[in-house]
């Protein structure tokens, strides 16, 4: 290589690690943390609305963070096994001409975001991170196989619009809002009849349409009082808890009837 040859690829050089000297490097973690984690039912619970705040932070420290971010929450109850029934007029009559059987997903299922999920990542990647109630994935028994069908399906469809009747599925895509560009706080709603169990937290963070990082947090609904001593009972002792159950409806009919007896 001629004196020429070097001293040009020794500029080059120089100039490429300048170039990556002064590009702006991106990391970011979140932290985040919850009002409470641990919400107790008792007999005059109606509902209460949870809060997140986090934090987006440097990783590692100094580090340079972008001037714009989207968040989504995703708030998922226990997991349970769902049947959707089609009806159809027959002869007069409505009768059940088909179902569908949902397994093993959410009992309760929040979405929350700053902004429409449609606007903060493309399709694919809105799948792929299951971002928002249409994209998020509901395993459907269909005959000997398991799977999800498109949004459009209509049993799909038909158990997303019950379950949000019923308060039990939430999407707001305007509920996460920034208290700085890199605070944030989210309110979750929980209905009266929430289900008992463990809730998964998953706050994701995206930058230009794209994954930066993700965190989980967990918070737990459980049953007091009388309502936790009913449920214990029901769910240990099966059988004497409908006996007792069974006695306890013959002796309130026997007592309506001698309290409204007309001699």
């Amino acid at each position: 290589m001629t004196r020429g040859a070097k001293r040009a690829a020794a500029w080059l050089t120089a100039l490429a690690v300048a170039g990556f000297m002064v590009a702006p490097a991106f990391a970011e973690r979140l932290v985040v943390s919850l009002s409470t984690h641990r919400v107790t039912i008792a007999a005059n619970f109606v509902g209460e609305d949870l809060v997140l705040f986090g934090t987006i932070e440097p990783d590692p420290a100094g580090q340079q963070l972008r001037s714009i971010y989207d968040l989504v929450v995703t708030v998922a109850g226990p997991k349970k096994d769902f049947r959707t029934r089609r009806k159809e007029r027959v002869l007069g009559i409505w009768v059940n001409v088909d179902a569908r059987e949902f397994v093993r997903v959410p009992s309760y299922l929040a979405v929350l975001s700053n902004r429409p999920a449609k606007e903060i990542a493309g399709p694919d990647v809105a799948r792929r991170l299951q971002l928002g109630l249409d994209n998020y994935i509901l395993t459907q028994r269909i005959g000997p196989d398991f799977a999800d069908t498109v949004r459009d399906d209509p049993f799909r469809t038909a158990f997303i619009k019950l379950e949000q009747e019923h308060g039990m599925y939430y999407e707001k895509p305007t509920s996460v809002t920034y208290l700085t560009p890199t605070v944030f706080r989210a309110t979750i709603p929980l209905p009266s009849n929430a289900p008992i169990g463990t809730y998964n937290v998953d706050v994701k963070l995206l930058g230009g349409g794209e994954l930066l990082t993700r965190t989980t947090t967990a918070l737990e609904i459980t049953k007091v009082g009388i309502e936790q001593f009913v449920a214990d009972a029901a769910r240990d002792y099966g059988f004497f808890y409908g006996l007792a159950t069974a006695f306890l409806a013959l002796l309130t009919g026997w007592f309506a009837s001698v309290v409204f007896r007309r001699d």
